[in-house]
């Protein structure tokens, strides 16, 4: 598993964000710090909290130049419908085929279910090295981030970064 010290795994995947356009995290440095919060599916109740959650702080990242990103495997057609149905105001990863969230090491499967290989809730701050700064997972689904100490990382990650 992915850890703080760490290099971020890079990826290039579809971004949703009104439009659907291509990301690629190593291209993005230059707007670190990056809070990366996956989360297991949109339009799941704990999710769109997160997600909503993230929404509501983000003018504090914005004043410490923080980019968020949400993650998931849904595709980038149902993140840009969760983004307007919830007003997201940043963009949306779609993992679709699983790999970003592999190479995080944080996929779980609802066995029960019969869902495979979603992510777990996680949030990664990743500062203008590529070096992740902060990492929080939780193999518990229902449990939310503790949104005051990501700010708070991505903060230090802003302040000891180069940009």
């Amino acid at each position: 598993m992915v850890d703080k010290g760490d290099d971020a795994p890079d990826f290039t995947a579809p971004l949703a964000n009104g439009d659907i356009e291509s990301l690629t995290l190593s291209e993005e440095l230059a707007d670190a710090p990056l809070v990366l919060a996956f989360f297991p599916g949109a339009f799941t109740r704990v999710c769109t909290n997160e997600m909503c959650a993230f929404r509501d702080q983000l003018s504090e990242f914005d004043d410490i130049g923080a980019t968020v990103y949400g993650l998931s495997r849904d595709t980038p057609f149902t993140l840009n419908e969760f983004r307007s149905q919830n007003d997201i105001n940043f963009g949306l990863v779609s993992d679709l085929n699983g790999e970003i969230i592999e190479s995080y090491d944080i996929a779980m499967d609802f066995v029960e279910s019969g869902v495979y290989g979603v992510a777990k809730r996680a949030v990664f701050v990743v500062d203008d090295s590529g070096e992740i700064t902060y990492a929080w997972i939780s193999d518990n689904p229902g449990v939310e981030p503790d949104y005051d100490e990501v700010a708070t990382a991505a903060a230090e990650a802003a302040d000891s970064g180069s940009n």
